[in-house]
């Protein structure tokens, strides 16, 4: 199956995307509350749950609150990630339909990337220079993302080796870069993958195969895929639950989905249990690799699944021990697809870093899958 996402204004089987008023809801609520959980979680990220309560309090943090600098609502790299990988997208899509040809999204992703990683480098956006491709476009000139928020190193030294993979390649096989890293970094960047309109499985291998730039790891690589067809299947109208239950059967085509599969089902089982807390997080690991972190993010969207529950869901996402803005980025990611933004909690919403920014690139990526726009020069640039 091709990984190309195509030229149509159209959902899965070619139907139509119906209400786009709904769908822009999503996709804004999709990046949007996974920056609210991620500043949530910012400032717990490296506390025990003990002492996340030592700090906050016997039910832990129940909104968000200031970083070690003092700054209430910070996202992090999970967000500016995010960020660019739905820019690489529009600019993939782009150029598929200017000229006529696709099969280079992985390329035009990992060059986002690279911009992405000039927000690590340096504190302001560095001069192009020449002719070079990757120091363009309208993102990378956004000053707030020129903030090193303890990005991965498997992320950071994955994007120095050059390696783009080949979408036509066979899944399950182990990738050139960090071998044998699985690290949660794939994850919490692959939300737009799922937010094209396109069929899910075209999202999977997509994020699976851009996983493998900076991951090379099988799990990692199914985990991101996981995830990007979950969202793609909460885009469409599905529940959380039958959107969780879709994917699983899409991942279970491939050889060696067993480990992801597993931490899945770990997360279905337990919240079908009911009565969520956070010792029932902590029983799905601390999220630091990819597939616990998508699993404890499902849990919680799972056990708290109404659109009056965001809020709770959300806070049930940070407050374990571990990598809790991940964990919280990937749950607000799942839940802000699944009701859109007006159920993400105003206070909170308004409080977050780059809200402006986020919400216009959450537009730019609806506006580029439902028309046939041409965008200013210097705003989704095409090679």
């Amino acid at each position: 199956m091709s990984t190309s996402i195509g030229s149509r204004g159209s959902c899965v089987n070619g139907t139509s995307w119906g209400d786009r008023t709904g769908r822009r809801a999503r996709a804004r609520g999709c990046l949007l509350g996974g920056a609210i959980g991620d500043a949530l979680g910012n400032p717990v990220e490296f506390l025990s749950l003990a002492g996340i309560r030592r700090a906050h309090g016997e039910h832990g943090v129940q909104g968000l609150v200031a970083d070690e600098e003092g700054v209430v609502g910070r996202v992090t790299d999970d967000t500016q990630m995010t960020l660019f990988t739905a820019e690489g997208l529009i600019r993939a899509h782009s150029r598929a339909r200017s000229k006529g040809i696709g099969g280079a999204e992985t390329g035009i992703v990992r060059n986002a990337y690279l911009r992405w990683l000039d927000t690590q480098n340096h504190p302001a956006p560095p001069a192009r220079g020449g002719d070079n491709p990757v120091r363009t476009g309208w993102l990378r000139q956004q000053p707030w993302l020129y903030a090193r928020r303890a990005p991965g190193n498997a992320c950071l030294t994955g994007l120095a080796t050059g390696h783009v993979p080949d979408p036509t390649g066979r899944l399950g096989e182990p990738g050139p870069v960090n071998t044998g890293s699985k690290g949660c970094g794939t994850v919490m960047r692959s939300a737009p993958f799922g937010l094209v309109g396109e069929d899910a499985q075209v999202g999977f291998r997509l994020a699976y195969w851009c996983a493998q730039i900076t991951h090379g790891h099988p799990t990692g690589a199914y985990a991101a895929g996981t995830f990007a067809a979950i969202v793609a299947h909460l885009l469409e109208g599905d529940s959380m639950a039958g959107a969780v239950l879709r994917a699983m059967e899409l991942l279970g085509r491939h050889p060696g989905h067993e480990e992801t599969t597993a931490a899945l089902r770990a997360a279905v089982d337990l919240a079908a249990e009911g009565e969520p807390s956070a010792e029932k997080v902590e029983k799905l690991g601390a999220g630091w690799v990819a597939e616990e972190a998508l699993a404890i993010a499902v849990y919680c969207a799972l056990v708290l699944p109404g659109a009056d529950q965001v809020a709770q869901s959300l806070l049930l996402s940070v407050n374990h021990s571990g990598d809790s803005d991940s964990t919280g980025a990937v749950c607000g990611n799942l839940l802000g697809a699944r009701h859109g933004d007006v159920h993400l909690p105003p206070s909170w919403l308004v409080a977050t870093e780059g809200r402006g920014a986020i919400t216009e690139v959450a537009d730019d990526l609806c506006v580029e899958f439902e028309h046939a726009v041409v965008w200013p020069a210097d705003r989704y640039p095409v090679y």
